[in-house]
């Protein structure tokens, strides 16, 4: 038997059934007897949604209105009768089993299985298995339309049923109409067969591709696997937390290949909030892009197209060490990170206890090591079922020796990945992505001039972004010179609640002072000002401005370190004029005098291109475990621009990735000889210092005889 099923959301109807995140509102369906072609009664069932707010589209087509659903029963409930009474007419039928039927993959893949699974309760094993009334079409009228663009009217059409829309409910006679097609291919013309239903997979399960390890270790194997880019997705924006579980969970409804979730770490090992999925076929991408905004918790994710190059090298490749320890499927995978460098398996084990038994025992642990053999502090367990995982998960943070040990959930592919990323002299995954536009291209350049061609935002709601000042500046963004939306930061790099917005004329941006200024923003009204570039300079520097003219910023003080940015992987160029405001000026001889800066050859100093934005722009980042204090990146120059700027003159570039760091939160009393012990047992080099930054006498001498302190 068949129960052909029909259902309606508040929101997006036809081929965008679901793809909005709304709510279920309707269920219709009829049981069909496919020997003797009977049908049991037809059912209509309203529910109750927790928004009942209708889209306009819903109301014009389904005819429906909020105090009607207000009535109805809650999803739970309604899926409750549904079984009951499907269970009921096929007594009366004479039967006892069945199989949906449903109008296309939307309504079970798109709606049911996302919703349930939000709601936390579980939908019967009828749901995991449906047949594709517009697939089954198809197949038995092969001259038809294609399967995408079917719809219940257009195979009534081909086959001539003459059923009149307008004179049944919404969704009764979308079901009726279903029963006549599945009447019309039993025929004797047609005698279809339903044999091959859809299926929808019932978790997720990992694996280890071993056959990928030939695509970072040729010599391991000769065959080396292809990934099809029509299955593969990146999504976006994750919780730093959420697992490989979590992320099928999120795509609940869409088969995942196996093995198919791979997290992406950046080059320090921490997941930066991206993972990329791969899926068993086409369709399945397909419809997993139509998520593309929904939510996972409180955040929104973002789901794009990726390639199955990009998929291999994150999942890809392994070494045998790692193939031995991930051959044991369907085990859960703890990683643990701030091990004692001392810490041995029988510590692990004791560590975790009883409790919660490792699978294998000592077979059980990986520990993660630099390519020279010393230990990194990390390890990944194996456990045999989620209540072990469970028990080892709440000593997140216990103390192991002197060191307290964090624990959280990990996959196969991050275990490949953290074991590549320190065997590999490159990192396998960058720490974000190349964006496909520059927010500022480089070379930096920032507006100077008094021209008032400018307006500062103040008072900007602390989540507001630059949608929304655009949004807030309407018809004026047509006036907005190109990068010209400038987010003010705070030394703690959050909003500080203004922004300076770069217009093509000084008229413009009077207009816009006079018709925007107080006007509201969410829940705040926004003073909107008329500046200059200079003025605007100013802010984006460091410096304030008030009625009571401009303040320098603390940059141009004097200061032992520049503020922390965070390290991207790209290097920019800035004028020497912006980067001498960032030098450790306690570092550098005395500051020489305009004239003498005029007369020398300009200098060239690298930073990072997003670090050269200064607090020009706003992005989000996501946290990686553990959540740990931003510190300062500083990234080797382009080789061909270190070569012509040696060429002009000698100019002090830092020699490589990580050379400095900046220490935040330090006593006021601290002084080097403190800082140096607190670094006892990491390895520097005071040599390094004579090409790195210009040093006055007695600074070196402090570098380079470390046994000898000086206070200066």
């Amino acid at each position: 038997s068949l129960v052909v099923l029909f259902g309606a959301t508040a929101g997006a109807y036809g081929a965008k059934l679901g793809s909005d995140e709304r709510e279920l509102i309707l269920l219709v369906w009829q049981v069909v007897d496919l020997h003797s072609k009977k049908v049991g009664t037809l059912h209509k069932s309203l529910v109750k949604a927790d928004n009942l707010e209708l889209s306009d589209q819903c109301r014009e087509v389904s005819g429906l209105t909020p105090e009607g659903l207000g009535k109805a029963e809650p999803l739970d409930r309604v899926l409750q009768q549904f079984s009951q009474l499907v269970s009921s007419d096929l007594k009366v039928l004479g039967r006892s089993s069945y199989t949906l039927c449903s109008d296309g993959q939307l309504l079970i893949r798109q709606v049911l299985h996302p919703e349930t699974s939000k709601k936390n309760f579980l939908l019967s094993d009828c749901f995991y298995s449906f047949y594709d009334l517009r697939k089954e079409f198809h197949t038995c009228y092969p001259s038809s339309a294609a399967v995408k663009d079917q719809t219940i009217k257009s195979m009534a059409e081909y086959l001539g049923l003459g059923t009149d829309e307008a004179e049944e409910d919404f969704g009764v006679w979308q079901v009726k109409t279903m029963v006549a097609i599945i009447f019309s291919m039993l025929s004797e013309g047609c005698n279809h067969v339903f044999t091959e239903p859809e299926t929808v997979k019932y978790k997720y399960e990992t694996a280890l591709n071993l056959t990928l390890a030939s695509f970072f270790f040729p010599l391991c194997s000769s065959k080396s696997e292809t990934v099809d880019s029509e299955t593969v997705i990146r999504a976006r924006g994750l919780p730093w937390q959420s697992s490989d579980q979590d992320i099928a969970r999120f795509f609940k409804g869409l088969n995942i290949a196996k093995g198919g979730v791979a997290l992406c770490l950046n080059s320090q090992g921490r997941r930066n909030g991206e993972a990329l999925v791969r899926f068993v076929n086409s369709e399945q991408r397909d419809l997993a892009l139509e998520r593309h905004k929904h939510h996972m918790g409180s955040r929104y994710i973002e789901v794009y197209k990726a390639t199955g190059e990009e998929f291999l090298k994150i999942a890809g490749g392994t070494s045998n060490e790692v193939a031995q320890f991930l051959s044991k499927e369907n085990q859960v995978i703890i990683r643990m990170r701030g091990l004692p460098f001392t810490a041995t398996q029988e510590d692990v084990l004791g560590f975790l206890g009883p409790e919660c038994p490792v699978t294998g025992g000592k077979e059980g642990l990986l520990f993660v090591k630099y390519p020279d053999g010393r230990p990194t502090g990390d390890a990944f367990v194996l456990f045999s079922c989620e209540e072990y995982a469970q028990n080892a998960l709440k000593k997140h943070k216990e103390i192991l020796g002197k060191r307290y040990i964090e624990l959280f959930r990990s996959t196969a592919a991050e275990v490949q990945q953290v074991v590549l990323n320190r065997y590999m002299s490159t990192p396998l995954i960058p720490t974000l992505p190349t964006p496909i536009i520059p927010v500022i291209p480089p070379p930096y350049t920032i507006a100077t001039g008094s021209i008032r061609d400018c307006v500062r935002l103040r008072g900007l709601p602390y989540t507001a972004g630059i949608d929304d000042i655009l949004e807030f500046m309407g018809d004026a963004t047509g006036d907005i010179k190109p990068h010209g939306v400038h987010m003010v930061l705070n030394q703690q790099g959050r909003p500080s609640g203004d922004a300076f917005i770069q217009m093509k004329s000084a008229d413009k941006a009077f207009m816009v002072a006079q018709k925007c200024h107080k006007k509201m923003m969410k829940d705040r009204y926004v003073e909107v000002f008329q500046c200059s570039g200079e003025e605007m300079n100013f802010v984006l520097m460091g410096g304030t401005l008030n009625r009571s003219g401009l303040s320098p910023p603390p940059c141009k003080l004097p200061c032992l370190s520049p503020p922390a940015y965070a390290a991207f992987q790209t290097a920019a160029v800035i004028p020497a004029e912006a980067a001498a405001l960032y030098q450790p000026q306690a570092l550098l001889p005395t500051t020489r005098t305009p004239q003498a800066s005029a007369a020398a050859p300009p200098t060239v100093t690298y930073y990072p291109a997003q670090a050269a934005q200064l607090y020009m722009n706003y992005t989000a980042y996501y946290p990686s475990p553990p959540v740990s204090p931003t510190t300062v990146g500083y990234i080797a120059a382009p080789p061909g621009a270190v070569a012509a700027a040696a060429t002009a003159t000698h100019t002090p570039i830092l020699p490589q990735p990580g050379a400095l760091v900046r220490m935040q939160g330090l006593p006021y009393n601290t002084g080097m000889k403190e800082i140096l012990s607190f670094f006892q047992g990491y390895q520097y080099a005071p040599d390094d210092y004579n090409g790195l930054i210009q040093l006055s006498d007695q600074a070196r001498s402090v570098l380079q005889a470390p046994k000898e302190w000086v206070c200066l």
